[in-house]
């Protein structure tokens, strides 16, 4: 589609991508193969999270967001699950708390120690079963901690009170496989797109169908919640194949408000929306540019603002919380985009270019915080709260206090000579594979040693044994 320029007075006219220099990019990751549509990346201000090629199983590294360069190749990865990882999500409440799911029918919640992981974790502290099929997609809940809801390719989802590790409640009202799943800003309503060609907005407590539109023109791919407008957009495809975005009406799913075509291209559209700033932006899978637009209450409601181009193509996209973005570079927005054939991932800032060094009040507004609004049992019981807004003026390196809290689970280990096995990270030089084998060995020889004595200790007590018995039927 050619958008057509405008004048319209607007802060983020002149926004632009900057791409990180090379020794700030993440390289050397063995990027996931899956054709699945999701973007296999996930972001805080702590870690990045990225699916991984593996054989045997699922994966998924863990990288510190600080620590960038050349991954090594003996890096720990995250690899309990037994089938393909296809989502992955942060808590935004506790952020060393992530979530995945697999084509093995979990849902698996992991604890990342500070700093990275220092081993393979194959043990995670909740594993949730309760789908029959593969699970596609997981979703935090936005204002509450410890709810999180999990889409099955057996057309469910379940909502899981991680408090107690069990699922609360089943939405059953859709039937084919559920594409992506959005909450509004309090997390009172629950919008899906689905395969069955039809977009919902559902009541998650009830499981009830507030409204539903059956998109016969505009086949609906991706939904997100526009903040506070009450507005819906859609990504799909028109009945002619070309890429396509739609406005609805939350309260009105009848007929969009607005339809416009992009491009005839054939990837499939992800739609990120910034509340704070109004924005949203645009990313195909397999393209290699990001196009960005302001939404705003009146005509013509999408207005097109610029786009950033790369030659790299991209499989999927992190988005960086608020609280981790570089308000002394006037930065809005951050992506993390994964580049399969070059096994690299590239950060992308999306910046406001002003003159002055100070803190711009007028495009960081009061933001979601990590602090949850409501614990599951209060959401459960049927309050809404709005998120818990902090500024990134003096809040957003504030050390988060949440503490998640799931049943508890002993913690197994091997401990030999007091050395606990299952800690221990693997050799990764020759030297230090020459010293544990040379420890190995004392430790054998040890064992040897031990086992020899018992062996003299068994047979003089039978011995004994046998005295005793000779001697009893003679005193009789």
């Amino acid at each position: 589609m050619s958008w057509r320029p405008t004048y319209r007075s607007s802060k983020f006219r002149n926004v632009y991508g900057k791409v990180a220099n090379r020794e700030h990019c993440f390289d050397g990751i063995p990027i996931t193969k899956n054709v699945h549509d999701n973007h296999f990346c996930a972001v805080n201000s702590k870690f990045l999270a990225v699916v991984t090629e593996s054989a045997g199983g699922g994966s998924f590294i863990v990288i510190p967001v600080s620590q960038s360069g050349r991954l090594d190749s003996h890096h720990p990865k995250v690899c309990g699950h037994n089938g393909n990882v296809l989502d992955i999500k942060w808590n935004p409440f506790c952020e060393n708390i992530i979530a995945s799911c697999s084509e093995d029918t979990s849902v698996r919640v992991w604890e990342i120690p500070e700093g990275g992981l220092r081993r393979n974790m194959m043990e995670a502290v909740l594993e949730l079963y309760g789908h029959s099929r593969r699970v596609g997609l997981i979703e935090w809940h936005p204002t509450s901690s410890g709810i999180l809801f999990s889409a099955g390719y057996d057309y469910k989802i379940l909502i899981w009170n991680l408090e107690i590790g069990e699922p609360v409640k089943m939405i059953d009202c859709h039937t084919d496989v559920i594409l992506s799943m959005s909450f509004n800003t309090d997390g009172s309503l629950l919008a899906t797109s689905c395969k069955d060609k039809k977009l919902r907005v559902i009541e998650p407590r009830s499981g009830r169908v507030l409204q539903q539109a059956s998109c016969k023109n505009h086949r609906v791919n991706r939904v997100v919640f526009l903040g506070n407008m009450k507005r819906l957009l859609t990504t799909g495809f028109s009945r002619w194949n070309t890429r396509q975005i739609a406005l609805w009406d939350q309260e009105d799913l009848s007929m969009p408000m607005v339809e416009e075509d992009i491009d005839g291209l054939s990837g499939l559209l992800f739609p990120f929306y910034d509340a704070d700033t109004h924005m949203l932006y645009l990313a195909g899978k397999g393209d290699g540019n990001i196009r960005y637009f302001e939404i705003t209450t009146e005509k013509p409601y999408i207005q097109y603002l610029m786009e950033f181009r790369s030659p790299a193509p991209q499989k999927g996209l992190g988005v960086m919380p608020k609280h981790g973005m570089d308000v002394a570079a006037c930065e809005v927005y951050r992506f993390y985009k994964l580049v399969t054939l070059k096994g690299l991932i590239e950060p992308i800032s999306m910046i406001v270019p002003r003159r002055s060094d100070t803190y711009q009040e007028d495009i960081y507004p009061m933001t979601a915080g990590t602090e949850p609004a409501l614990s599951a049992s209060e959401w459960l019981s049927g309050i809404d709260r709005d998120p818990v807004l902090m500024s990134l003026k003096d809040g957003y390196h504030r050390p988060n206090q949440v503490v998640f809290k799931v049943p508890v689970k002993e913690k197994k280990s091997v401990v030999v000579n007091g050395i606990d096995l299952l800690e221990n990270v693997p050799p990764r030089t020759e030297n230090e594979l020459l010293r544990m084998f040379f420890r190995q060995q004392d430790e054998l020889r040890r064992l040897k040693e031990e086992l020899t004595t018992k062996d003299v200790r068994i047979r003089q007590l039978e011995l004994e044994l046998n005295n005793l018995k000779n001697v009893s039927p003679n005193n009789a």
